[in-house]
């Protein structure tokens, strides 16, 4: 999602690299939740964190507990962010309590993609 976002807000502005841990493939909740607000991420795909790549990035954001854990080293003059958003993968409840919890990491995701961008910009 947040892949989504940034490519979305940050047309023109910045490049956009997604990767994981390891790759799982994009969740089918997630890519209806985008689709909800009109950003299509079905043709995203789940990469694994690549070291050369990581080392030309100017800023890195993690994006749970789990990845800021686990994450290769960032070295000191590539800014890292964490933003500590509940995963909403291992939600159990009703189809619409599962959907509103990725409806909810969405938002937020949103929020803080468009606020990074913004600062990126000025």
């Amino acid at each position: 999602m947040a892949e989504g976002f940034a490519k979305e807000f940050g047309k023109g502005l910045i490049e956009v690299h997604s990767a994981g841990l390891m790759a799982a493939g994009v969740h089918n909740r997630a890519i209806a939740v985008m689709k909800e607000i009109g950003i299509d991420i079905s043709n995203q795909k789940s990469k694994v964190i690549e070291e050369g790549l990581l080392k030309q990035m100017d800023i890195i954001v993690t994006l749970c507990g789990y990845a800021e854990e686990l994450c290769p080293y960032t070295p000191p003059e590539i800014k890292r962010i964490h933003w500590p958003i509940k995963d909403p993968v291992g939600t159990i409840g009703t189809k619409e309590e599962i959907m509103n919890e990725f409806r909810h990491a969405r938002d937020e995701i949103k929020e803080k993609v468009q606020k990074l961008i913004e600062e990126v910009a000025n």
